[in-house]
């Protein structure tokens, strides 16, 4: 599992706040952590307008692209997609 999911519930009144961290050292790339983080953003804010009604703080946990050469390519980005989608 890639992801680290870390939710609380909102307070009273408020709109659920969204965290998300993708460290450098796990993602080499500004342009892969950058699509990540807008990927994350997209999910977790649909589940958030519709069902989830917590904030939520998303951490990456294990190394990106490692057999890529650093790079982030399409099915990597479909396996983090799906293992988002599961745990949302």
């Amino acid at each position: 599992m890639y992801w680290g999911f870390y939710a609380a519930p909102a307070l009273a009144g408020s709109k659920p706040d969204l965290g998300v961290a993708v460290a450098k050292k796990l993602a080499k790339r500004a342009v892969d952590r950058n699509r990540l983080k807008r990927m994350i953003r997209e999910l977790v804010w649909t589940a958030q307008a519709s069902t989830l009604k917590k904030d939520v703080v998303v951490k990456l946990k294990k190394p990106i692209g490692r057999e890529t050469r650093g790079r982030l390519r399409k099915k990597e980005k479909e396996l983090l997609r799906s293992q988002m989608s599961g745990l949302i």
